[in-house]
């Protein structure tokens, strides 16, 4: 390193704003070199002092230490960019100390010349020499520190310090030696004035708006242009434009307007908020500027007569009979006939190509006839010539005379008659030469494909039958016809040569005066004397006018002369255009003929794809429904489909008549097996009176269909792309078409009496408004082409001239009558409003009476035994409906958007017909009630509750175990919103995770864990705090401290029942569930400037979710309380925590709790007030058993619950057709998906687990919330994993009839659990030991497990028999399970009473659908989408952003979690994501839930709390992965990480 002294004298020589003198004596330089060596002694000096010091604070505690501030160490890279190569600060102290005693001198021209030409790099081997020397300090000082024990910061700055002298010296020349020029001389100034002090950090407005841009969106306030905010090709409409009355909009200032405007235009589908007019939608501004009414001061005197009341006489509305006059008498029997004779298709989806080239041939062929039956083309032939032969007498009659103007008139109209004839029959010509092409080129095309398919599907055949002509005579005609033509367009192209040539003589005219007026002018402006040249010489004119300065004014341009006619080109465009539309001279006519005669290949002799056509064919029907305003009346036979797609009815429908007739519609439906589907729709026009039938011919009405139709045989389908090409071109789209043929005439009675209203009744009628409004209903079909009648009808039905619907109608009567339409003074809204005055559909939907009355009628099942409805409206109060919205609300109409999965959709509609099905059946058993139901009474006290109650006034008190009481219950239909409430003790918990010191890289301590050595012991190692979450209430406990953390605090969450129902039978089919979480409460210290080090802290907390546990309502409910203490469900990766046991001294209960593994919470569960919790149907069901077995079973019930009341006890069970069943029947040994067996084949145990874990994914949906809590319903195994849910009892028994296959012994248990209350798990007996299995969970306990959730033993059930538990304890820890002891177990079936025989309800074996694992990740894709919207609608304050690289590691770990079931995996994805995201600290978990529907994942997720981070700087990462099991079961996992950047 270059002494300081060497940099000062650099520094010395560069100082360049001295100017260098010649002039300078020897005895300046002698004095600066005397100053130079005494500065370089002193630093000597300074440099030996420095290094025999040892710095004494180096072992001090960091909290004793003063806070020095550093400048070359930041963290900010900013800064980092700004300050490349720093200088030590000792450095610029010593080398301003030396530079102070520098005296003011100049150096010598030689000096400075040499500054800038001699080398001043460092000799190597100094350099070499001085870095081995650094080193070996480095290594005593590493070796002292290991013999301290500890590593303080001070070592770490001082390697930093060496470091940057180092970057120092490796720099080149072209690196400045200084960095800041002023700094060289600073002699005068004291050690305080080397803190270096920098201006405020300014980031400019461009660069500010830059960033915001990049992370916001800011609307422009630029107005948007109307094409933009509409459709394509499409113009604005405004409404005022057109007459209609449009509201005033509210006021919005135009800003803020644009702003919104181009804020929506960036949504997806943003247009749709836009009207026609292009402006955003807007309702008319509500606020009146007054009053609706003029206040009246003057009640009694001087009122304004406009105010006055007026009472006019009721008058009858005109428009108020719909009805046909003696339509209802006897004698008025008026009878519509319709007539439906058959259909025929022109395309149908199962056309084959040869049937869409066979209907275009036909049709073709048919368009030939209609134009050769027509003649169109001789009748104008004819017309041609004999207008010729007019105007040719016209001439020879007069000669050479001279013409009248008469004369000429006629002339001129017979020359323009014949033009326009001429063309109208030269495109006739063309039209029918055409037609004739088309149809030779189609049947070409159908004789192509049939030899190219092999095969025949249609019967016709096209022959050509020529008629041969004389030659000479018809090159006569063609000739004259040709001449003809020629001299008549001579004629016309001379007599338009002629107009042309007028016109121009007289623009030249007017041309030359304007020039003359021009030359004038410029004459009169320059003052030139003499003559005027001569006007009428035109070269003179241009000459002189090319040579001035043009003319003031712009005039008319010099009209061009026309060019006249070529007679000779005249010839020849005639015979080219007869060669194209006419038949040739000679040539023979051709006159196509096709027949429907030819053979169709039988269908053995097809290839399959067109036999799978025919197939399709035979499978469809076809019926018509019949329409009579707008509702059906009948409808026809269904019929087949012909293999030519005609369809006969021939059916004939004689209607009554009741109602005017407004329309008559005729609905075309296909069948197709059991499923029909609406093709199209026929209006037939309404007949008039004289329209009778016997004399109406059968009309064709069209019809077309736009269905979407495709197929994987040879069927062309509907509204797809079809070519007959080889390439492809030529695309058509064929839709589904046809004609239906029928007509619609008035009966005929006996003695030929038409059964036909008279003309008076009819709409024309001055009575109906109704039939003013149809023109068809007001004057026939016929009348719509009189113009008279139109009108009439257009008077009488006050149509709205302004109403854009109208404007085509009133501009023809306008055109027709010459104006006589005019507008009224008035518009009208509602035409017909007069008909309907009596009550409106609204009015009539509102009245709750009428309403009770329907819904009684229709016999709904809340209504259907209403006994009393009030008699007047007020009295009908809203409660009455509450049960059946909530029932239509709840489950009537399920939402598909709910179930991603369409099997669980289809499930969840099966699940609503049981459940209705099961409400319909024990309707009447729910209106059974005890004397307890009705009347509650408080219990008489009796000499015994007397000497109890003073019995307890002797006990000891304990005031530090409490006990609880049992409180007084209250029925929960009195309540209401508010009157309910949760309360949850929470006490305690065991074995909470606890922190682990991140670090940044593997094998790297973090940046926090280098403040010292001492870090693990002053770091708390977990602050855990219990969330509470129900019905989107959140509650928290305190803070405590460390993995066992106790709380005992009470928290009270508010309940409201759905739709405010209090009923029993509403809360126990509540389905919210509460959520009670365990999060650690972590504090990060931010960022703090340098300034406010020391003097403040700034701390950031954040809550990082450990566990939950999930207890539905319903359970709460139905128990009344919970008490104990429950397994919490915490991840199997658990970023950022450790599941290592504290080692603590616990004293004996770690002998207990080595057990079982996890985390453990205890809490205590009710609900304030007790409600009384709703019981199960008193009802015998019908049942298959014997009656002796079920007496029996009866009566076991009824000892066991004498003996032990508190003791479940089930024999007999309801299956879902509401039998009852013995429970032995469930239990049956029953194949498990062979994939899982296969999964681990050389290890049971393993088998086991994964058997287990498939059942347990299966939903949870317990009955009581299924069925309202009318009973409880038992499916059998292949029910319940066809419907995919059940309750604890299914999921026992699947797991006990898949144990039993796998040779394993096992029991279902029937006992009561915790949080369940009464379940059902599973006993089985391996390696001599007792193993309890939870099947809703997966897991499995030892029967010494202090953790088990199972709380006490009933029964044990199994395929040959039920035992009832009869020992002195129920907990499975305290008892005996050996079945064998009679004095323990009491069995059913026993010697007194043998076993019949009895076979199981449950299948042989199961079939299982195999893995769709397509769907499988679809449905993740879709829950992944869900999900992330979801949190970022949770965080509407803070941007959400996804780190794709946490994301990319995620998903491809959770395979790895299901794969190994959340174990030993943990450790190297820890490691693996600390590597990938070192410079992160990483909180994240993976979440694992069965699959029924979206709702419970998204509140699983919600519960957790990760979208709660509000650090700035957050980053989030979701990761989903969907196992696919057999039968659809799927495995869900949802991993939430959060990263923030450290």
């Amino acid at each position: 390193m270059p002494t300081f002294c060497d940099v000062l004298c650099l520094g010395v020589s560069r100082i360049q704003h001295i100017p260098s003198s010649h002039q300078l004596d020897s005895f300046v330089t002698r004095r600066l070199e005397e100053k130079l060596r005494a500065a370089r002694s002193k630093v000597e000096s300074l440099q030996q002092k420095e290094a025999s010091l040892e710095p004494a604070s180096r072992l001090q505690n960091l909290r004793d230490r003063d806070t020095v501030t550093r400048f070359d160490r930041e963290g900010d890279s900013d800064r980092d960019g700004r300050q490349a190569v720093p200088l030590a600060l000792s450095t610029r102290v010593k080398f301003r100390e030396s530079a102070r005693g520098v005296e003011k001198g100049l150096p010598t021209a030689e000096e400075a010349y040499n500054f800038f030409t001699f080398s001043f790099e460092q000799n190597p081997q100094d350099k070499s020499e001085k870095t081995s020397r650094r080193r070996q300090k480095q290594k005593r000082t590493a070796e002292e520190d290991r013999e301290e024990g500890e590593v303080v910061k001070e070592q770490e700055d001082a390697e930093v310090d060496e470091d940057n002298q180092d970057e120092n010296e490796d720099q080149g020349e072209e690196a400045p030696l200084v960095r800041d020029e002023e700094d060289l001389f600073i002699i005068q100034q004291s050690s305080e004035d080397f803190l270096q002090v920098k201006k405020a950090e300014y980031v400019g407005y461009r660069k500010l708006t830059r960033g915001e841009s990049e992370l916001l969106y800011m609307p422009s306030f630029q107005t948007v242009p109307t094409s933009i905010k509409l459709p394509e090709n499409m113009k604005p409409r405004y409404l005022e434009d057109e007459g209609l009355y449009v509201g005033e909009r509210p006021r919005v200032s135009s800003t803020n307007e644009n702003i919104l405007e181009n804020r929506i235009l960036k949504m997806e589908e943003g247009k749709k908020w836009f009207g026609d007019d292009g402006r955003i939608m807007a309702l008319p501004d509500p606020i009146k500027e007054s009053s609706t009414r003029p206040p009246l001061f003057h009640m009694e005197e001087d009122l304004d007569p406009a105010l006055h009341t007026v009472y006019r006489k009721a008058i009858k509305s005109k428009y108020a009979n719909l009805y046909i006059a003696g339509a209802a008498d006897p004698e008025g029997d008026y009878q519509l006939d319709v007539d439906v004779s058959g259909l025929i298709f022109s395309h149908h989806p199962l056309f084959s190509r040869e049937h869409v080239l066979g209907t275009r041939l036909a049709q073709l062929y048919d368009q030939h006839l209609t134009r050769q039956h027509n003649n169109l083309t001789g009748h104008l032939t004819d017309k041609l010539n004999g207008l010729r032969s007019a105007l040719r007498n016209i001439f020879e009659i007069h000669g050479g005379q001279s013409l009248t103007q008469a004369t000429q008139q006629r002339i001129s109209e017979y020359s323009l008659e014949i033009r326009n004839t001429r063309q109208l029959r030269d495109s006739e010509q063309e039209k029918d030469r055409t037609l004739l092409k088309n149809v030779v080129k189609v049947w070409k095309e159908v004789k192509a494909l049939r030899e190219f398919q092999k095969f025949t599907n249609t019967p016709y055949k096209l022959y050509l039958r020529r008629e041969n002509v004389e030659r000479v005579s018809d090159e006569r005609e063609y000739e004259d016809e040709i001449l003809a033509e020629v001299v008549e367009l001579e004629a016309e192209s001379e007599e338009d040569y002629q107009k042309k040539l007028a016109k121009y003589k007289k623009h030249l005219e007017e041309w030359k005066l304007w020039r003359r007026k021009q030359k004038a002018k410029k004459k009169k402006r320059k003052k030139k004397k003499g003559q005027a040249q001569d006007d009428t010489e035109e070269e003179d004119d241009d000459q002189e006018l090319s040579e001035s300065e043009g003319p003031v004014e712009e005039g008319p341009p010099k009209p061009e002369p026309p060019e006249k006619p070529d007679f000779d080109s005249i010839e020849q465009r005639v015979r080219e255009k007869a060669s194209r539309i006419r038949r040739k001279p000679g040539e023979s006519i051709l006159i196509p003929e096709l027949s429907a005669s030819g053979n169709i290949t039988t269908s053995e002799l097809c290839p399959r794809a067109e036999i799978a056509r025919r197939e399709d064919v035979a499978r469809r029907s076809l019926f018509i429904k019949i329409l009579y305003n707008d509702k059906e009346v009948s409808r026809t036979d269904s019929r087949p489909l012909n293999t030519d797609f005609r369809v006969h009815f021939g059916q004939i429908f004689n209607l009554k008549i009741v109602n005017c007739p407004q329309s008559i519609n005729l609905q075309v439906f296909e069948e197709i097996g059991s499923s029909c589907s609406l093709l199209a729709q026929v209006y037939v026009p309404v007949p008039e009176p004289s329209v009778l039938t016997g004399s109406v011919p059968l009309e064709e009405f069209e019809f077309s269909s736009n269905q979407r139709v495709m197929f994987d045989h040879e069927g062309v389908g509907s509204d797809v792309p079809l070519s007959f090409e080889a390439d492809g071109s030529n695309k058509q789209t064929l839709l589904t078409s046809g004609k239906l043929s029928c007509c619609v005439s008035w009966g005929i009675g006996e003695d030929d009496v038409p059964l036909a209203p008279p003309v008076s009744q009819q709409p024309g009628g001055i009575h109906s408004g109704l039939g003013r409004l149809d023109a068809v209903t007001y004057i026939g079909a016929s009348g719509l082409y009189d113009m008279k009648k139109i009108g009439e009808w257009a008077t009488q039905s006050r149509l709205d001239p302004n109403d854009p619907k109208n404007a085509s109608i009133m501009q023809l009567l306008k055109v027709a009558s010459s104006g006589e339409v005019t507008a009224p003074e008035y518009f009208r809204l509602e035409q017909l409003q007069e008909e309907f005055d009596f009550v409106t559909d609204e009015e009539l939907e509102r009245s709750k009476r009428f309403r009770l009355l329907r819904l009684r009628n229709q016999e709904v099942a809340e209504f259907r035994n209403y006994k009393s409805v009030p008699a007047l409206e007020r009295e009908v109060t809203d409660k009455v409906f509450q049960e059946y919205e909530k029932r239509l609300k709840e489950g009537e109409i399920i939402d598909t958007k709910e179930h991603l999965d369409s099997h669980r959709a289809l499930v969840a509609k099966y699940l609503q017909k049981i459940r209705e099905s099961v409400i319909n059946r024990f309707l009447l058993a729910k209106h059974h009630y005890l004397l307890s139901d009705l009347v509650i009474e408080e219990e008489i006290p009796s000499i015994g509750i007397l000497g109890i109650n003073l019995f307890m006034l002797a006990e000891p008190k304990r005031p530090l175990k409490p006990q609880r009481k049992e409180r007084k219950k209250v029925t929960a239909q009195n309540l209401s919103d508010g009157d309910i409430k949760l309360l949850i003790n929470i006490i305690r918990a065991y074995d909470i995770p606890i922190r682990r010191p991140q670090s940044n890289k593997p094998g790297q301590m973090s940046q926090s864990a280098i403040q010292g050595s001492d870090w693990f012991l002053s770091q708390v190692q977990v602050r855990p705090f219990v969330e509470i979450s129900f019905q989107r209430t959140v509650l928290q406990t305190t803070t405590a401290d460390g993995p066992n953390p106790c709380w005992n605090e009470v928290l009270q969450l508010p309940f409201s029942a759905p739709n405010g129902d209090y009923s029993t039978a509403g809360l126990q089919s509540v389905k919210d569930e509460v959520f009670i979480s365990i999060f650690d409460e972590v504090v990060y210290e931010t960022g703090v400037n340098d300034k406010d080090r020391g003097k403040s802290i700034h701390t950031q907390v954040e809550k990082h979710w450990l566990g939950s546990v999930k207890i539905p309502f319903s359970t709460i409910y139905s128990q009344s309380r919970i008490d104990g203490t429950f397994k919490v469900n915490t991840p199997a990766v658990l970023l950022g925590y450790s599941k290592e046991r504290s080692h603590g001294t616990s004293g004996g209960y770690d002998t207990l709790r080595s057990l079982s593994e996890g985390v453990f919470i205890t809490m205590f569960i009710t609900i304030e007030p007790q409600l009384v919790p709703g019981e199960s149907i008193r009802e015998k069901f019908d049942s298959q058993e014997d009656e002796r077995l079920l007496q029996a079973s009866e009566r076991f019930e009824r000892d066991a619950a004498q003996g032990y009341p508190d003791r479940a006890c089930i024999s007999t069970v309801i299956d879902l057709n509401g039998k009852t069943v013995f429970i032995t029947r469930y239990i049956r040994p029953l194949n498990p998906p062979q994939e899982l067996l296969d999964a681990f084949p050389n290890n049971p145990q393993e088998a086991t687990a994964l058997v287990a874990r498939f059942v347990s994914l299966i939903p949870s949906l317990p009955d009581r919330v299924s069925f309202s809590g009318v009973c409880d319903l038992w499916s059998t195994c292949d029910q319940f994993l066809t419907l995919l849910a059940g309750d604890e009892e299914e999921h026992a028994v699947l797991l006990c009839n898949y144990f039993l296959s796998m040779g394993k012994k096992a029991w279902l248990i029937i006992g009561t659990a915790i949080p369940e209350g009464p379940t059902a798990y599973v006993l089985t007996f391996e390696q001599s030991r007792y193993l309890i299995w939870n099947p809703s969970s997966g897991q499995y306990y030892g029967q010494y497990d202090t953790f088990c959730p199972l709380q006490t033993v009933g029964c044990l059930v199994n395929a040959d028999n039920v035992w009832f538990n009869i020992q002195e304890y129920t907990l499975p820890m305290r008892m005996s399970f050996d079945i064998t002891k009679v004095n323990l177990w009491k069995p059913f079936f026993s010697r007194t009473f043998s076993h019949p025989g009895l076979s199981s309800i449950q299948p042989e074996e199961l079939a299982y659908r195999c893995t769709d694992k397509a769907a499988a990740a679809e449905l993740q894709n879709r829950i992944e989408k869900i999900l992330k919207e979801k949190i970022m609608e949770w965080r509407p304050r803070h941007p959400t952003r996804w780190n794709r690289y946490c994301t990319t590691a995620l998903k491809q770990f959770l395979p790895k979690l299901e794969l190994s079931g959340g174990r030993d995996v943990a450790e190297g994805h820890r490691h693996e994501l600390q590597s990938l995201l070192g410079d992160n600290r990483i909180s994240g978990f993976p979440l694992h839930l069965p699959f029924s529907e979206i709702q419970p994942i998204i509140e699983a997720v919600y519960s957790t709390g990760v979208h709660n981070v509000q650090a700035s700087n957050v980053e989030f990462a979701l990761a989903v992965y969907v196992h696919p099991y057999p039968n659809n079961v799927l495995s869900v996992w949802v991993y939430l990480a959060s990263l923030v950047r450290t």
